[in-house]
C-alpha cells in the first residue's frame, strides 16, 4: 500500500480518495462486494455512505452486462 501511494504521488496521479470523490461527483454507482464484506467481517457502516448496494458476483454480472461501463475489482 505504501509503495502504491508513493508511486502515485511521484507520478502526479490523483490519489484513490480524489478519484473516488470524482466518481461520486460524476454519478458513478458504487457497489460493494457482499462476499468480501462477509468474508472479512466488515459491516456496511465500515464503508463510505455512497456505497448504497452490496451484491455478489452472480447479481453483479448481469448488471455489468447492461451497463455502459463497469469495473470489477
Amino acid at each position: 500500500t505504501s509503495l502504491m501511494k508513493q508511486t502515485i504521488a511521484q507520478k502526479g496521479v490523483a490519489d484513490i480518495g480524489e478519484l473516488r470523490d470524482l466518481c461520486v461527483e460524476g454519478g458513478v454507482n458504487l457497489i460493494g462486494c457482499q462476499m468480501t464484506v462477509d468474508l472479512f467481517g466488515f459491516k456496511h457502516a465500515d464503508f463510505i455512505p455512497e456505497v448504497k448496494e452490496y451484491v455478489g458476483a452472480a447479481t453483479f454480472l448481469p448488471m455489468a452486462r447492461d451497463a455502459d461501463v463497469s469495473l470489477f475489482i
